[in-house]
């Protein structure tokens, strides 16, 4: 890492509380999906308003909405803000994959020099980033005490009134606001991937058929966050199924009497190849989500992953030999 002095001297940074119209359009892109990587800050220190040395320091993400959203909670306060290199990537993510971490930390506390800026030595970190610090370690390698704030930057003032986190402050919160801003970006994912699939299968199999796997997909990126913590069940994957049961029956009840003629069979197995692939859809979306929520584990998501995707494997393959037969059927019988 290449040292963030200019002269020998601490490189800091000047930065406000307030968020500009350049800011909020930054954020509108990111929640879109556009331009995902490229939505960061210098990692570095920076001073809000005109801090001293016994001003507090605020650990966050390189990332802007991390970023924009520590400073702006922190009006009309004088603090430092050190940025870790996390490669655009939010707290708890980068928490989760290691780079916003011990190295991380320890390295930008002597690239920025912070000895040398704060006669202190504590460093408020936020709470869902303690996975990927070992406080420990920081201290032995930096001198620095790790304190841990609220999970919401919203709550840093009543922190710092209070000089210590509520029960409430320490409570992890997903609720609905927070689980519908992150449509768009999934939907951002999987739009061209479906608009294909659905071209494919109106083509071969009809548009009903299409029109009820697009359904599948939307239930898993749409529905599902919306619906999560009232849908049965534990394991996402699970919840999935259920979504993608309720969202798929209609379809297949369609099928059902829509497909008449020829043996007794084929209606059911339409019906059934329907399902076969609507239901592993909805679940697969579901089972990715878990990356989007505040209070997964990895052992746990590892876990679910290993219990299920073999068997929607199995599923999503068996619905399309299914349907590729009954295609081929369908051309036998119309000869």
């Amino acid at each position: 890492m290449t040292s963030e002095r200019s002269s020998g001297r601490p490189s800091v940074r000047a930065t406000t509380s307030t968020l500009t119209l350049a800011n909020w359009w930054d954020h509108f892109l990111a929640r879109w999906g556009v331009n995902r990587m490229g939505h960061r800050v210098d990692p570095g220190l920076y001073a809000l308003g005109q801090p001293k040395p016994d001003s507090p320091v605020f650990v966050t993400a390189n990332y802007t909405l991390s970023f924009d959203a520590l400073r702006s909670a922190l009006p009309n306060t004088d603090a430092y803000l050190l940025v870790l290199d996390t490669e655009g990537i939010n707290v708890w993510c980068a928490a989760g994959k290691g780079t916003f971490g011990t190295d991380e930390l320890v390295q930008r506390i002597d690239a920025v020099g912070l000895a040398e800026v704060v006669r202190h030595r504590d460093l408020i970190l936020p709470q869902l980033g303690a996975p990927g610090v070992n406080a420990h370690e920081v201290k032995r390698r930096s001198g620095f005490n790790v304190k841990y704030g609220p999970v919401r930057a919203a709550d840093l003032p009543a922190y710092l009134s209070a000089r210590q986190a509520t029960p409430e402050m320490r409570r992890v919160r997903f609720g609905l606001l927070d689980r519908v801003v992150l449509i768009p970006v999934e939907l951002v994912h999987v739009l061209w991937p479906t608009v294909a699939a659905a071209i494919v299968l109106w083509l071969a199999a009809g548009g009903l058929f299409a029109a009820g796997i697009l359904a599948a997909v939307l239930a898993g990126v749409v529905l599902f966050p919306a619906l999560l913590p009232w849908i049965p069940t534990r394991d996402f994957t699970s919840k999935g199924f259920v979504l993608g049961l309720a969202a798929s029956a209609p379809f297949a009840l369609t099928l059902l009497l829509w497909k008449q003629g020829g043996p007794a069979w084929i209606a059911p197995a339409w019906a059934g190849a329907f399902l076969l692939m609507a239901l592993p859809v909805t679940g697969f979306l579901a089972l990715n989500f878990t990356g989007s929520t505040p209070f997964t584990s990895r052992s746990g998501v590892r876990r679910e992953i290993q219990k299920y995707t073999r068997l929607m494997a199995a599923m999503f393959g068996g619905g399309i030999i299914l349907l590729i037969a009954l295609i081929v059927i369908g051309l036998v019988i119309e000869r």
